[in-house]
Order: structure tokens, then C-alpha cells, then sequence
């Protein structure tokens, strides 16, 4: 057993940066989260805060195919059915002026055929529009709901392959707003604001086709028109992009405080911070409101220039086309058909003005959702896995060699200066050490819930980099602090690690760690549904039913980071108790803050700004004069006190 350290002691206090690729907002000193916000921002500069991440060049247009791509033919689909619509609609003043100008003095001479003919026409156009609007609508709901499922099963697992050091800057609720407000932003758009766009292009180019062929002279100031109310659109998008997308952040902020506060309601209560917690929710939900009237206010302002500028086209064109029937150059059918499409042309102008609005809405919210599908995990895949070698020892613990690993922030401050240590195969090593020793981060760099900046972490000879997750998850299994568990029950939490373990099995774990008897009190027992986070029982229950989740899983490699913090006394000695069959050949580190959970160990480690200071049993740390021995006589007269 061997463990060394080298290279130089980390500062006192950091200077401004982001830690490296990879780095941990652990609990510990340097580590912490507050020295990510005291550093400075990590890669993007500011944006975990801002609630704002990088996008590269293109990615936003590219996310757009891909949801696309799959669906391409039920989008041609889509389209030819609501250019079949189009042109039922279309028909509709052709028919009118034939009716005026052919039609009614055929009517006069006695001759009903023209005037049948054109009622049936309107009529079947009415009906097709009809039916071909149901199946457009029909085909494009079926398109827009695959393209949000994707998308958000795409936020899920993205959001769950990104590395904990990700998470740990980027909030939950903001991951909840992506999934829910941008997403919606985004079904608004695909459920109407498409068909709007889509249906004013078509009319605009078939209106514009058919007002040259029926007059030069309409026609020409009818698509002049369109100039003032492009420039008005330019102008709209333009502003409207800025409104929209403070708007996004803004909800994402309210979203964010919600979530934090209803997680740490405990906390909130004891404290009494409920008057505090309203102010500032008053304040971003204010800003909220600030925000989205700037997105109306932008809206309204282009409406009326719009109408301002449609209306005048209109009134010119009435007066000069009644000038030109009175002088005999119009018939009058012609004005009439101009007249009914240029207002069919003006009038979507308002639905226009809630397609941009839906348009600038979701367009944030597709920019900020491929921000975060962007991000690319700090800890990676490696592109050619290997599998672990049979165990060198023979049994279920393996060796775990730390080899010359460094591990630090971008500015240069290390948590861990170059740093050697190995444990053989079914080793109980306890790591001991003041807050921000490293301990943790020792733990993490096993678990591979990060990557050193330098050097090597080894299982059994093969660097963890190269081990697929579903491999090294069996082989290295960690036990927190905090024992998460979700919604389920007791049952389906301690097989989390295993599945497809039968319940003869998930019993047998639970009664080697001693929780049995307090499952089996349960309402429902094994089938006790424990609720959100594990509310339903205690946090040392919660510990227990953890622990029998790390047994069950079976790893060569045991981490308990702080594990049994949360019990009381007797629920700690029994943990204890049942430690010796836990970790019974298995490779162990053990992070510990009580001193009674060292005595389990067969090697201690007392770590001191990333570097071991001492390293023995804890009979040899005790019996002498170092740190270890100093913490050991504190611990023993706490106790006697």
C-alpha cells in the first residue's frame, strides 16, 4: 500500500476563474459552489447566471431539421393539402367578378347556365376548403406532437448524459423551463403560428399572380403596397427578438425561484424566510411582467402601422378603381375581385402580427433549448470501451490506483497538486481531513463523476476513461450524504442498481444492513410508496434504504462519501454492525467527518489541502502525535463531555 504527494500546495484563496473541464461545485472549500460565483464564470462566460448558454453557429437551424427530417413526408403532405386549401379559397372573388361581369347580364337575357354554374363553383370551393383545411390540420397536429416529443425526450436524455458538473452550475428549474415553457413556446408555433406564415405566403403570391392578370395597373399598387409593410416587419422582428427573449429569461428566473424555494421549504420555514422569499419572487415576477408588456407593447405598435398602412392601400385603390369603371377602362366585376383580395390579403395582417409574436416567442426558446442539447459532456464516453479483466484478487474488490493525478481550476489553483495513492483490492480506506481537504473530491474522481486534469485513476490496471458508464457503474457504486430516493417503492428504490433482482434477493440486502424491520413496519411494506424524495420516512431510513441499494448492486468498489451522517447514534452502530458484511472483500473509501466511523477502517488517510499528511491504521494515527491522533483525543473528550 502506497501513497505520496507531490507537486505544490494549493492557495489559500482562489483567484478569479472557472474551474477546468470536469471541475466539481462540491461541498468542500475550493470546490464549493460559491467559489464557481466568486471565480468567475465557467466556460461561456457569465451565462449559468444569465440563464443564457453558448450556442454555436448553426445550431439552432440545424436542431430544426433534425425534428424535421424523420416527418419530411408528412410535411410535403401537409403542405400540398394546404396549397389544394389555398387555391379553394383563391377561387372564390374569380368567381365573383364572373358572376358581376358574365354571369348577372346572361341572367338578364333569360340564360340561367352561367349563374348555376358559378353558385356550384362557390359552393364546391367552400366545401373543399373545408375538407382539405380538416386534413391539413389532421396532419400537421400529428407532425407538430411527434416533433415535441422528440424534443423533449432529447432534453431528458441530454440532460441526464451531461456531466454533474453541469448540473451543479445549471439549475433544475431552468432544465424544467426548457422542457416545459420553451417547449410550449414551441407547440404555439407548430399548432397555428406555421399555418398562418405558410397561408400568407401563398395568398400573397397567389393574390399578387392573380391581381396582375386580371389588371396591370391594380395589380402594380397592390404588390407596391407591400414594400412600407416588409420594412415594418423587418423592423418588428428586429425589436420584437430583444422583448422575447428577456421575456424567456425572465419566466425562467420565476421558474427557478418556485423550484428552489418549494425544495428547500424546510430550511425557508425554520429560518422564517418566507417574507424575504415573497419579496424576491414579487420582484421577478414583476420583472416577468415588465417584460412580457414590452412583447405586447412591440406587437400592438405593428399592428396599427400595419392597418394604418393596409387601410390606405385599400381607400386609394377603391377611389382610383370607381374612377376608372366610371371612365370605361375597369369593369366593374374586375374591381370588385381586386377589391375582395386585396382585403383577403390585408385582413390576416393581425393573425400575421401572432404568427411573429409565436415566431419571436419560440425562436428564443429553440435558441436556448440548443444551448443547452449544445453542451457536450466534460466526462465522455470513450470511443473505444473496454471491458474490466477478471479480478486480480480473486474476489469482488479490485485494486484502485490514483497515478499521478492533478486536478484543478483553469487559473491554476489545484484542489489535488500531483497525487499518488493506491488501495489494494478489498481495502477499507477511511479519508479524514478539515473541510475543503480534498476528501470529497477524491471520491468524485473514483466515481468518474469527473475527469483529472492530469494523470491517471486505475481499476484494477484500466484507466476509468476508458470503462463504458453501464461498466463502471457496476463496478464503483457511491453512497452520499444526501440518500436520494424517488417516487416509487421501497422495493424499486433499493433494486435501483438492480432491476432484475427478485424480491427474495431485495430482502436480503435490506436485512444484511438492518433496514428489514423498520420496511417490514411499513403500511405496505416493500411496497411502500416512500413519495417524493423519500418523504415518507426518516433521513436515517432513507440512509438504510441507500445503503441496501449500494449492497444489493453488488460493486467491487464501495464509496461512502459522508454516508452515514444523517443517523443518529444507534442507527449509525448498526450501520456499523452491519459494515463488516457490506464491505466484506470489496474495495471501500470511506469519507468521514465522525471519528466512529473511521474504526471500521483497515487504513486511514488524513488529507490536508489535497495532499495526504499521514497514512496508517488507525491503531499506528493513534498512537502517535499527528493530526490524526490530535482529532482523535477531540472526538473521545466531545464524547466524554
Amino acid at each position: 500500500m502506497t501513497s505520496t504527494a507531490g507537486g505544490t500546495p494549493p492557495p489559500t484563496t482562489k483567484g478569479p476563474g472557472a474551474p477546468a473541464a470536469g471541475a466539481p461545485d462540491g461541498p468542500e472549500g475550493p470546490e464549493g459552489p460559491d467559489a464557481v460565483r466568486r471565480g468567475g464564470p465557467p466556460e461561456g462566460g457569465d451565462a449559468f447566471d444569465r440563464d443564457e448558454l453558448p450556442v454555436p453557429e448553426g445550431a439552432t437551424r440545424a436542431l430544426l431539421r433534425s425534428l424535421l427530417a424523420p416527418r419530411r413526408g408528412r410535411v410535403m403532405v401537409a403542405a400540398l393539402v394546404l396549397l389544394l386549401q389555398q387555391a379553394a379559397v383563391q377561387a372564390g372573388p374569380l368567381l365573383v367578378a364572373f358572376a358581376i361581369d358574365r354571369a348577372v347580364p346572361a341572367l338578364r337575357r333569360g340564360d340561367h347556365g352561367p349563374l348555376v354554374a358559378v353558385a356550384v363553383g362557390y359552393t364546391l370551393c367552400a366545401v373543399g376548403a373545408g375538407v382539405f383545411q380538416y386534413a391539413f390540420v389532421r396532419t400537421s397536429a400529428r407532425v407538430n406532437q411527434d416533433v415535441l416529443l422528440d424534443l423533449r425526450g432529447r432534453i431528458f436524455r441530454h440532460a441526464q448524459a451531461l456531466s454533474v458538473d453541469f448540473h451543479e452550475r445549471y439549475t433544475s428549474g431552468r432544465l424544467i423551463s426548457r422542457s416545459t415553457t420553451d417547449v410550449e413556446s414551441l407547440r404555439e408555433l407548430l399548432g397555428e403560428g406555421l399555418q398562418e406564415l405558410i397561408g400568407v405566403l401563398l395568398s400573397f403570391v397567389s393574390i399578387s399572380v392573380l391581381l396582375l392578370w386580371l389588371d396591370w395597373g391594380i395589380g402594380a399598387v397592390a404588390v407596391g403596397s407591400f414594400l412600407p409593410l416588409y420594412l415594418l416587419v423587418r423592423l418588428y422582428r428586429r425589436r420584437a427578438a430583444v422583448a422575447f427573449s428577456a421575456r424567456s429569461t425572465a419566466i425562467a428566473a420565476v421558474i427557478v425561484k418556485f423550484a428552489e424555494t418549494m425544495n428547500g421549504i424546510r430550511p425557508v420555514r425554520a429560518f422564517r424566510r418566507e417574507r424575504a422569499g415573497d419579496a424576491l419572487f414579487e420582484e421577478l415576477n414583476r420583472r416577468h411582467e415588465r417584460r412580457n408588456g414590452d412583447a405586447i407593447l412591440e406587437m400592438a405598435r405593428y399592428v396599427v402601422n400595419s392597418r394604418l398602412v393596409a387601410n390606405t392601400a385599400v381607400a386609394g385603390m377603391v377611389l382610383w378603381g370607381a374612377y376608372r369603371v366610371a371612365a370605361g377602362t375597369l369593369a366593374l366585376g374586375v374591381l370588385a375581385a381586386a377589391v375582395l383580395y386585396v382585403r383577403r390579403l390585408y385582413d390576416p395582417i393581425d393573425r400575421l402580427a401572432m404568427f411573429l409574436n409565436s415566431y419571436q416567442s419560440a425562436a428564443a426558446s429553440l435558441e436556448k433549448i440548443a444551448g443547452l442539447l449544445a453542451r457536450t459532456p466534460t466526462v465522455r464516453e470513450p470511443a473505444a470501451p473496454r471491458a474490466l479483466p477478471p479480478s486480480r484478487s480473486g474476489g469482488p474488490g479490485r485494486e484502485v490506483v490514483f497515478e499521478d493525478v492533478r486536478f484543478g481550476y483553469r487559473t491554476g489553483g489545484e484542489v489535488l497538486p500531483r497525487f499518488s495513492l493506491t488501495v489494494p483490492a478489498g481495502q477499507t480506506v477511511a479519508v479524514v481531513g478539515s473541510t475543503g481537504a480534498g476528501k470529497s473530491t477524491l471520491a468524485k474522481l473514483l466515481a468518474r463523476f469527473y475527469d483529472p486534469t492530469g494523470g491517471r485513476v486505475l481499476l484494477d490496471g484500466v484507466d476509468l476513461r476508458e470503462l463504458a458508464t453501464p461498466e463502471l457503474r457496476r463496478g464503483v457504486v457511491m453512497v452520499t450524504q444526501e440518500a436520494f430516493l424517488f417516487s416509487g417503492t421501497v422495493a424499486e428504490n433499493i433494486a435501483i442498481g438492480r432491476p432484475e433482482a427478485t424480491r427474495e434477493e431485495i430482502e436480503r440486502a435490506a436485512k444484511a444492513i438492518g433496514a428489514h424491520d423498520f420496511i417490514a413496519g411499513l403500511p405496505e411494506g416493500y411496497d411502500t410508496d416512500v413519495r417524493k424524495r423519500g418523504g415518507r420516512i426518516s433521513a436515517g431510513q432513507r440512509q438504510l434504504v441507500a445503503f441496501a441499494r449500494a449492497l444489493l448492486a453488488d460493486p467491487a468498489v464501495l464509496i461512502l462519501d459522508e454516508a452515514t451522517s444523517s443517523l443518529d447514534v444507534p442507527g449509525e452502530r448498526a450501520v456499523q454492525r452491519a459494515m463488516d458484511t457490506v464491505l466484506h472483500g470489496r474495495t471501500a473509501v470511506v469519507i468521514a467527518h465522525r471519528l466512529s466511523t473511521v474504526e471500521i477502517a483497515d487504513r486511514v488517510l488524513v488529507m490536508e489541502g489535497g495532499r495526504i499528511v499521514e497514512d496508517g491504521s488507525p491503531a499506528e494515527l493513534i498512537g502517535g502525535e499527528g493530526r490524526f491522533a490530535g482529532l482523535h483525543r477531540a472526538w473521545r473528550e466531545s464524547l466524554v463531555g
